[in-house]
């Protein structure tokens, strides 16, 4: 069966650090029409098992831990029962929204995650947040990335449990040596390309 990506966006908040922002999150669904990965759970369950249809899930893959990513986790699991993946150095941020109830699984990097024939690799990107990860998909030539990367270069690092160097040095070491046609596929806003996106990320990480 032919291998797809739907995608929705959803309307939110976003609370750290004592500040609550409206904000829109993309959501993404990677299947055929048999089974299918849902990356990311922001706000609306409903929108999201709208893209699932009557499809298996058979995982829920997060980039990060912030609660915009995370909101609808818990319905989606109620209404999936899919196996929550994580990484583990951003349990702190789960914590906030679930306290004492963990994901079901670590997301470590070089973990691959299959679906419908698809590998996903797992690259742990810090410094969005510490836990953050990027999902390569290279038989589809796409990246899910989450908040690791926009449109316009690195993702924000004004919060808590990020930091600049840091995502600077993730996206030149493990994002920029992808195939520069790669699409990204954000945690917010629009699409874009390596080969676009590059120019705008700093030479001076380290």
């Amino acid at each position: 069966m032919t291998v797809r990506i739907d995608h929705a966006t959803t309307t939110g908040t976003f609370s750290l650090d004592g500040r609550t922002l409206e904000v829109e999150n993309n959501v993404w669904v990677l299947g055929d029409n048999s089974e299918c990965v849902v990356v990311d759970a922001p706000h609306d369950t409903q929108a999201i098992l709208a893209l699932v249809g009557n499809r298996r899930v058979t995982a829920i893959l997060l980039t990060h831990g912030h609660d915009d990513h995370i909101g609808a986790v818990g319905a989606l699991w109620d209404e999936t029962g899919a196996p929550i993946h994580l990484h583990p150095a951003d349990r702190l941020l789960w914590d906030l929204v679930y306290p004492g109830v963990g994901p079901d699984v670590d997301l470590h990097d070089g973990r691959r995650i299959t679906v419908a024939g698809i590998d996903l690799h797992v690259l742990h990107t810090p410094g969005h947040s510490r836990g953050s990860v990027c999902f390569h998909v290279p038989d589809l030539g796409v990246l899910f990335a989450g908040d690791t990367i926009t449109e316009s270069g690195p993702g924000p690092t004004g919060g808590s449990f990020s930091d600049s160097v840091s995502i600077v040095g993730s996206i030149q070491r493990r994002l920029i040596p992808l195939p520069p046609e790669t699409v990204i596929h954000t945690g917010h806003g629009r699409s874009s390309t390596l080969e676009k996106v590059a120019p705008h990320i700093s030479s001076e990480a380290h």
